[in-house]
Formats: structure tokens, sequence, C-alpha cells
């Protein structure tokens, strides 16, 4: 049986490494720069879960999950947003767009296996 597919978007590749580090020996890991790159991804390659950061170029992690959720193809994607700032407000905004779940930087692998297996189990 396949891997699960986990889509890893953020801007710094510091933190794109070191999630996909984290995550690499139980799940597939995708990676994407920004949201504009994270929709696409997520249509071509149709991944299980995707980690998006909330500040972001191009498309913010916010918009990029509301089109996510907006189409047909992708709105049944879990989405778990990851900020470095852990504001109320934020969290508020990122449900509004539709996204699943919420972490806040810095996460160890405790943190983030536990926010990923509320919506998806590795293989």
């Amino acid at each position: 049986m396949e891997r699960k597919k986990i889509l890893v978007v953020d801007d710094e590749a510091s933190i794109r490494m070191l999630v996909s580090s984290m995550l690499s020996d139980k799940y597939t890991v995708l990676t994407a720069s920004d949201g504009e790159e994270a929709v696409s991804m997520a249509r071509t390659r149709a991944p299980d879960l995707i980690l998006m950061d909330i500040m972001m170029p191009k498309a913010d992690g916010y918009t990029a999950c509301s089109m996510l959720k907006g189409q047909e193809e992708t709105k049944a994607i879990p989405v778990i947003m990851i900020t470095g700032v852990g504001y109320e407000m934020n969290r508020r905004l990122a449900e509004k767009v539709g996204a699943n779940g919420y972490l806040t930087k810095p996460f160890n692998i405790k943190d983030l296996t536990a926010a990923i297996e509320q919506f998806t189990k590795p293989i």
C-alpha cells in the first residue's frame, strides 16, 4: 500500500527541510514554497494532508487554504496551518477559511505527529 502524502508549505527552506526530515520516515513528503505553488501541487499530486505556513509570498496561507477549500478536487484535503504567531485572531481566521487544524512554531515532533495523526495514519 502506498504511503500517505503530506504537502509541507513554507517560504523558509530551512523549515521545509526540518519538517520533511521529521516526517520522511513515515510519510511521502512533498514541498512548496508559497501558497500558489501549494494550490497547484494539491491539484496535481493530491496529498492526504497539507501543513501550511500562514505568512508567505504570492498567496499567504489563508488565501491558499480558502482556494483549496473552494475547489471540488481539493476541498476534502485536511489543512493544518502553521504559524510563528499564536494569536487567537489568527486561529479564528484559519478556521474561517476552512483550516482543519492549527499549530504554533516552534513545535516538536510529538506535537507535529499528534496534529497529523488526527487526520491521517501512516502506512
